[in-house]
């Protein structure tokens, strides 16, 4: 029995976690054109039964049937707001109309009324549970009636009789008292399994409905965060390039010049090579910041018209198309900034031959950035006279990793605000890798050392760090 009630428990969905709401003002509306409506269509209904004199015989008069319709549609305004108590209403309804009033009762309107109240009663019913407690009341009053009717009182022989002037005692498969109660036990099954089951299927159409709203709305604010978060990543990644690229040359510049100033006197063309150093450099940080911010103008250029917005975007994509810094252009930048008060030198080292132009693009680019901001800091913090940086490319380890050390010390006041080095942490966490910084151990300078995949797989941190440590 336990187990009987736990699967209707289910069925009628007691176990859901799932309300449904109530309607508002406003969509309650229908539910009063609904109430005229019903009451028109019964009054009619009636009075064309009245007309066909099916009420000759019925016990009571006009009136008292107008009260039995009036009170019926008058549960109609609060079948969704109060649905459990309209549904217990609706059954004692029609037990005590079928008992006073059985011809009214019967009407075709009448009937579908009755099921369109149990419908909604089943359908709106927020506890479930109490859902269940309705129906199961509704039809055991039925069962009651019917079994008052049939089973203690003499309707089957009085029908039989009634019958037996008509029809012989049998022409069927069934004899005429018990085909008449098969009869009336297949209506009211019909009639309060069909507004049941209809009734449970609208209210697992609505919940489903729901979820699949709330879905769509978790996804919606999924789409918006995850966009929010594209944009924060954007930006920094863009701050990151943008300090990288301006920390560098600016940085390269100053030292250029420093040493030109100092030289111009007794070496001009030291001078006049440290110079041409800086007007290289201011060069490359313009380019690369036209590279960096013309990203930024795209939709900027894809709304303008004309020559010139053609010339800016065409402009624009060429210098999309120029190829960003890669392992092979490290020579060239330990070129850019070496000093004659430093020297820079850059060495790439190969598992095998070619292994650098194997590595992938972002990869490249990374370790590039990663040795460009460690040379602008030696330059802006050290006094080293010399810098070295190594990148190892390792495809049987799958590995790569950069380290840059320098002989120099701190200098007093430049101290700088940390953004190198987390961008460089940023770089090397963002490929599954991780970075170390510091002062070398035993004799004076920095140690910087990065280490992440090849193909920039995610690994975590930990892992990283590990490898690194030995």
């Amino acid at each position: 029995m336990a187990a009987v009630l736990s699967r209707v428990d289910r069925w009628f969905g007691a176990d859901v976690d799932w309300e449904r709401p109530v309607p508002t003002r406003a969509e309650r509306h229908p539910d009063v054109r609904l109430t005229v409506l019903a009451l028109l269509v019964l009054a009619l209904g009636a009075e064309t039964m009245r007309s066909l004199g099916a009420f000759a015989e019925e016990t009571y008069g006009t009136g008292w049937q107008y009260v039995g319709m009036v009170t019926l549609v008058a549960l109609v305004p609060f079948r969704r707001t109060r649905p459990i108590l309209v549904t217990v209403l609706t059954g004692a309804h029609l037990l005590a109309l079928g008992l006073l009033l059985p011809m009214t009762m019967s009407t075709l309107p009448m009937q579908m009324l009755y099921f369109f109240l149990i419908f909604s009663g089943v359908a709106w019913g927020r506890d479930r549970r109490a859902v269940v407690a309705a129906v199961g009341l509704v039809l055991a009053l039925m069962i009651g009636w019917l079994a008052w009717a049939f089973a203690f009182g003499s309707g089957l022989h009085q029908m039989s009789l009634q019958f037996a002037e008509e029809v012989p005692e049998q022409i069927g498969l069934f004899g005429v008292p018990v085909a008449f109660g098969l009869f009336l036990l297949l209506n009211n099954v019909l009639f309060f399994g069909g507004s049941i089951i209809l009734g449970q299927v609208a209210w697992n159409g609505a919940r489903h409905t729901a979820q699949t709203v709330e879905q769509s709305r978790t996804i919606e604010c999924q789409a918006t965060r995850l966009r929010d978060q594209a944009v924060v990543a954007e930006r920094i990644r863009i701050a990151r390039e943008l300090h990288d690229v301006v920390a560098h040359h600016v940085s390269v510049m100053g030292v250029q010049a420093a040493a030109a100033r100092r030289v111009m006197d007794r070496d001009p063309d030291a001078a006049r090579s440290a110079l041409s150093a800086v007007e290289s450099s201011s060069r490359d940080a313009v380019g690369q910041m036209r590279d960096l911010l013309g990203t930024l103008r795209s939709d900027e250029l894809d709304e303008r018209s004309g020559d010139e917005g053609m010339a800016d975007r065409a402009a624009w994509g060429a210098r999309q198309r120029a190829p960003q810094p890669t392992l092979h252009d490290l020579p060239a930048l330990a070129r850019t900034c070496s000093t004659p008060t430093c020297e820079v030198t850059v060495t790439v080292v190969e598992s095998v031959p070619g292994a650098a132009g194997r590595v992938p693009a972002p990869v490249q680019l990374s370790a590039y950035r990663i040795v460009q901001e460690a040379l602008a800091n030696v330059h802006r913090h050290s006094s080293a006279r010399h810098a070295q940086a190594v990148v190892r490319v390792d495809e049987d380890e799958d590995r790569l990793e950069v380290e840059i050390v320098d002989d120099g010390y701190a200098r007093a006041g430049t101290a700088g605000t940390g953004l190198g080095l987390q961008g460089m942490r940023e770089r090397a966490q963002h490929l599954g890798g991780a970075a170390e910084a510091g002062p070398r151990q035993g004799t004076p300078g920095w140690r910087v050392l990065v280490g992440f995949p090849l193909e920039g797989r995610g690994r975590t941190a930990a892992a990283a760090d590990e490898r690194i440590t030995a």
